[in-house]
């Protein structure tokens, strides 16, 4: 059997060999690779094929002959669906396993550094409700708006109430929101024509304070009694301190637009994170677990060894967390990052906290920090927590010609970290550790923290 042969909507029986990192069950016929949802390693499954191209396809289960011992039953199919938790029907200690085993194969495939010790994932002991924002889009479904989430690879809205990783709290508060707009008539937006008004409701709840930040993403400026509206979300739900309304005027796929309107209340909330108060704006990064987010953060300062002769540089530094959480260790702390709302932040958060001795700026991190260079900053240890893109070559030049002594990565994206460093190793610096860190328990993602010193 060749590849040509198997064509969409044929059925066979496949035994699931392995997991992709999506986490797709992986099966395999005369060779060419069928990608399976919600299909476990040692399980013998009847599939119907999906799609099938030059050189893999995609399948569904139409029926289970073994199930693997290490399956958990998923009374909401929709998680597996939508991509909200396509992990859910792993057992959570064979989850935590499968996300040390990514890391090591990118190190090993990708790095080319097969002897860097990999510690086991960290995990969580309740490893569902734990995320403290939620992005969900509004639609108008037989004449009523609805909330959910986007089936995989389609714009067809799922409604779903209970998101099971979200806050219990939130997935409350978003159907709160949802029946007020509907009370108010406020019309949801049709994707294919770009009418209707609300596009997407935004929660944000800070974990320790479980203040309330509600965001309504509209299409138009114009916003029929958008006052009366706000009162109304927080007489619902006395934790709302602040009602925002988002302008995005484009058909795009991008959630929130440049223009912000504040309703009700303040244009931030506030929560903690290892013991410091930081303000939290609609657009500034912000870890979405807390909990395990005090845990990355912990283990990068330990990791940098620090002391308090120590220049750090907090090189896409947010709201400030990283850089702030260890001010009190080192001599100074410098950081940047591009949005200016999040520097605002970071440079109130800093004072709020009575840290005298950080210092932030907007801009690229790679010009910032060729700026500090000619300025005669010499940083002993360099943190970075870049997007899913990894570092850009440029700023891993301008890293590498501040010459410090240890670098300390925190990564969202194993691969981009491997590739990276394998740059950082061509320049002299010894990836000593790599730690990974569950902060999207039910999902594929793994966050790590990695050190790398440099060599004699």
């Amino acid at each position: 059997m060749t590849e040509q042969t198997i064509k969409k909507n044929e059925r066979y029986t496949v035994d699931i060999i392995d997991l992709s990192y999506e986490g797709l069950g992986v099966a395999k016929i005369d060779g060419y690779p069928l990608f399976i949802e919600n299909a476990l390693p040692g399980e013998q499954v009847e599939v119907l094929v999906l799609k099938a191209g030059n050189k893999f396809g995609y399948a569904k289960v139409e029926n289970w002959l073994t199930q693997s011992p290490d399956r958990q039953p998923v009374e909401d199919k929709a998680l597996l669906r939508t991509g909200i938790a396509p992990l859910a029907h792993l057992s959570y200690d064979k989850q935590l396993a499968f996300k040390q085993k990514q890391v090591e194969n990118v190190m090993t495939k990708i790095a080319k550094m097969p002897e860097v010790p990999i510690l086991p994932t960290v995990g969580m002991d309740e490893p569902v409700g734990y995320r403290n924002k939620a992005q969900i889009p509004v639609r108008r479904i037989d004449g009523q708006l609805a909330t959910g989430f986007y089936k995989k690879n389609s714009h067809e809205l799922v409604q779903i109430e209970d998101f099971y990783i979200q806050d219990p709290a939130i997935d409350k508060a978003i159907l709160a929101v949802r029946d007020i707009l509907q009370r108010f008539q406020v019309r949801g937006y049709n994707e294919e024509k770009n009418e209707g008004q609300i596009r997407h409701i935004i929660i944000r709840r800070g974990h320790y304070s479980h203040e309330m930040m509600v965001v309504l993403v509209t299409r138009k400026e114009k916003f029929f009694k958008s006052k009366e509206i706000a009162e109304a979300i927080h007489e619902a739900l006395p934790e709302v301190v602040s009602v925002i309304q988002n302008i995005n005027e484009e058909k795009t796929n991008v959630i929130l637009g440049d223009k912000e309107k504040v309703l009700y209340g303040r244009s931030y909330i506030e929560d903690q994170l290892l013991g410091k108060t930081y303000r939290i704006s609609a657009k500034s990064f912000y870890q979405v677990n807390t909990q395990q987010a005090e845990y990355l953060y912990q283990t990068a300062i330990e990791f940098a060894d620090l002391d308090k002769k120590d220049i750090v540089i907090d090189a896409y530094s947010g709201i400030g967390t990283i850089g702030l959480s260890l001010a009190d260790r080192v001599d100074k702390v410098y950081g940047m990052e591009l949005i200016p709302a999040a520097i605002e932040d970071a440079q109130f958060n800093a004072l709020n906290n009575k840290i005298e001795n950080a210092h932030y700026e907007v801009g690229k991190a790679e010009k910032v920090m060729k700026k500090w260079q000619e300025k005669g900053i010499k940083p002993s240890v360099i943190m970075v927590d870049p997007p899913r893109k990894g570092l850009d070559p440029h700023f891993i030049e301008s890293a590498i010609d501040m010459n410090p002594e240890r670098i300390v990565y925190i990564s969202c994206n194993p691969a981009t970290f491997a590739r990276d460093a394998k740059l950082f190793a061509a320049a002299g610096y010894e990836t000593k550790k790599i730690q990974p860190v569950d902060l999207f328990p039910q999902t594929h993602h793994v966050e790590l923290v990695a050190s790398f010193v440099k060599g004699e």
